[in-house]
């Protein structure tokens, strides 16, 4: 009995873990959806500037607050989704999973100090706008450091790949550790997983890698490409203030 009893509960507990693995999947494609419309959005905004049209450019920039605040609810529901995934553990009880979501996202915003109007995204938005009629000058209130630890925010962790050493915003097929979140190129971290190697080959990382847990997850191509555009967005800044030092001589 005992061991039919065990056998039940690690069934339970692996199909929870199968479900929240699909449901943090989908969820994480929601968020990446969220983060191209905004980056299609800042591409209108840029356009409308450029036509004077400020009332509709204003539009879109409340637009964008209310959707990178839906994109800290996911976010949220994303924690919440691993949290009991790897927590869970069959009770004498049915679980109210509905709840116990609920609370777990509450006490996640509860903790979360973040706002819309201070997310990466937003002032990446802002930025651009403001380029198009001021670029190479600060916005109002901010100084040009500013700038520039505000708009190289990104949320990928090693530019280049460990094993390969080349940039990340070159591989052609990056894929992301689940567990520490350092990138790398597909073939060249498969082939040092296959040798036995299990420890994460970014320097002083810990953790151990499996082959299942480096994926490409839904997140990371969509950061690539927002890594890659804040590169090409630094070389024009710097283009634009080598011109300007030209005119001052």
């Amino acid at each position: 009995m005992a061991s039919t009893s065990a056998s039940r509960t690690h069934g339970a507990t692996g199909r929870i873990r199968t479900a929240t693995a699909t449901l943090y999947e989908d969820n994480q494609s929601l968020i990446s959806d969220i983060r191209r419309a905004v980056g299609a959005m800042k591409e209108i905004a840029v356009d409308l500037e450029r036509d004077n049209q400020f009332e509709r450019v204003k539009e879109l920039e409340n637009a964008v607050i209310e959707l990178l605040g839906t994109h800290e609810d996911c976010s949220h529901f994303s924690s919440t989704i691993q949290s009991v995934g790897e927590k869970y553990q069959p009770g004498p009880q049915l679980t109210d999973f509905d709840q116990l979501f609920k609370n777990e996202v509450a006490m996640l915003k509860a903790n979360s100090s973040s706002d819309p109007q201070n997310h990466p995204l937003m002032r990446q938005f802002r930025e651009a706008v403001w380029n198009v009629h001021h670029a190479g000058e600060p916005m109002p209130g901010e100084e040009q450091e500013d700038i520039v630890m505000t708009s190289n925010q990104c949320n990928i962790l090693n530019v280049t790949c460990p094993l390969s050493g080349k940039p990340i915003t070159e591989l052609q097929h990056p894929v992301r550790s689940v567990v520490c979140k350092h990138v790398y190129d597909k073939g060249s971290i498969m082939h040092y997983l296959r040798s036995k190697n299990t420890r994460c080959p970014v320097a002083a990382c810990p953790k151990l890698l499996q082959a299942d847990k480096v994926v490409c997850d839904p997140l990371l191509l969509v950061e690539i490409d927002e890594l890659r555009a804040m590169k090409e967005h630094t070389v024009m800044t710097d283009v634009i203030e080598d011109f300007t030092e030209l005119d001052e001589e």
